[in-house]
């Protein structure tokens, strides 16, 4: 009976154990597991190419109205009205102002009736002067007094005219320089208000003699070719404006006092988003350079050593290279040492990117969309 009461104790213990073994086994793998390295980080990479590029400069400018008229009064008289509002658009020939008529309408009534009185005593002295009834000084003196007549007209009817003061050109206007009731016109033409016309807009901006030298040699010297691309503006937040310009002069002249070259771009501002003096950047081609490397300004760090990147090597690791930049092509840097085409850039990620750690680099793609950054150098800024 013991040792039957025995069997089913001993086969307990060996059921325990082997669950003990089996839970021993488990928590190993999960520990092992558990112990196992992370999978590296994924970093953004460009994967340098070489080829055309349009190389850019940006310079600080200001915008420029295309075209300021300021309105004047062209009479002597009162203020009776004014038919805009500060801030709005207006059309070339819009009455701005109105002065009051009064007067210049009297004059304006005098000269007619002067000037009918004249033409007729022309038309009655006519065949007298045929028939030898009056001289020929008579006429004359008549023709004369016609021709003061309508000459006195035609000055009263513009005088009358000019107490409407209408706009000289199409654009926006400011504030008024003056209100209803002030005496405008005695003894100068006062200034009423300012027009400007801002679309399209100018963008100034200056160019220092020693790059517009080192441009010329290097077209003739066959290292740079002329190019066509657009110019480009800048805002203050970094963004840019969404319409190019064209570049419409260059002064050869040198300002002695700055020693810069002045030029000028064209801007189409539909919207009236740019307004004159404000400031902004223009971006503008100075030329292609062919065989050329270029990767996003991001990418290059500066120490006190110098300049580098950091690259994937073949063993799929982070090491830093020193490079050297030159021109820029829009918002990238051009390489003129230290790196060659199929060099994987990285350009994001480098917080996670210690020199001889692996990563994983993955093409970069901003927003989804192909960049101009992250596109083959040989692919131009549009």
């Amino acid at each position: 009976m013991k040792t039957g009461s025995n069997l089913p104790t001993t086969a307990i213990l060996a059921a325990m154990l082997a669950l003990s073994a089996c839970g021993s086994k488990e928590g190993g793998g999960q520990q092992a597991s558990a112990g196992a390295a992370p999978p590296p980080p994924e970093v953004d990479v460009v994967t340098v190419a070489a080829g055309s590029v349009v190389l850019t400069q940006d310079l600080p400018g200001r915008l420029e109205a295309y075209r300021t008229s300021q309105v004047r009064a062209r009479v002597e008289g009162i203020v009776e009205k004014r038919s805009f509002a500060e801030g709005s658009d207006v059309k070339a020939g819009e009455t701005l102002f109105h002065i009051d008529a009064r007067n210049y309408q009297a004059a304006y009534d005098s000269a007619k009736a002067d000037a009918g009185v004249a033409r007729l005593t022309i038309e009655r002295y006519k065949p007298l002067l045929e028939a030898k009834v009056i001289s020929q000084q008579d006429y004359d003196l008549a023709a004369a007094k016609l021709k003061q007549a309508e000459s006195a007209l035609s000055r009263t009817q513009i005088e009358l005219e000019n107490t409407h003061v209408p706009a000289p050109i199409s654009g926006r206007i400011g504030h008024a320089q003056v209100t209803e009731g002030a005496l405008v016109g005695r003894g100068d033409a006062t200034l009423l208000a300012t027009i400007e016309q801002i679309d399209p807009i100018y963008a100034n901006f200056t160019q220092t003699s020693d790059d517009w030298v080192r441009l010329q040699q290097a077209f003739k010297s066959g290292k740079l070719k002329h190019s066509s691309a657009p110019v480009d503006l800048i805002l203050d937040d970094g963004s840019i404006y969404p319409l190019s310009g064209k570049l419409l002069f260059s002064d050869l002249a040198v300002d002695p006092g700055t020693g810069s070259v002045s030029l000028r771009a064209e801007f189409s501002n539909p919207k009236h988003e740019l307004l004159p003096g404000m400031f902004a950047r223009v971006r503008f081609s100075e030329g292609t350079a062919d065989n050329t490397i270029k990767v996003p300004q991001r990418a290059v760090q500066t120490t006190v050593q110098g300049q580098l990147v950091m690259v994937v090597d073949a063993e799929s690791k982070v090491a830093p290279r020193p490079v050297q930049t030159g021109e820029m092509s829009g918002g990238d840097f051009v390489i003129t040492e230290g790196l060659k085409p199929g060099d994987q850039v990285i350009v994001n990620g480098l917080q996670k990117a210690r020199p001889g750690t692996p990563v994983k680099p993955v093409e970069w793609n901003p927003g989804g969309n192909t960049s101009a950054a992250s596109a083959p150098a040989s692919t131009e800024k549009k």
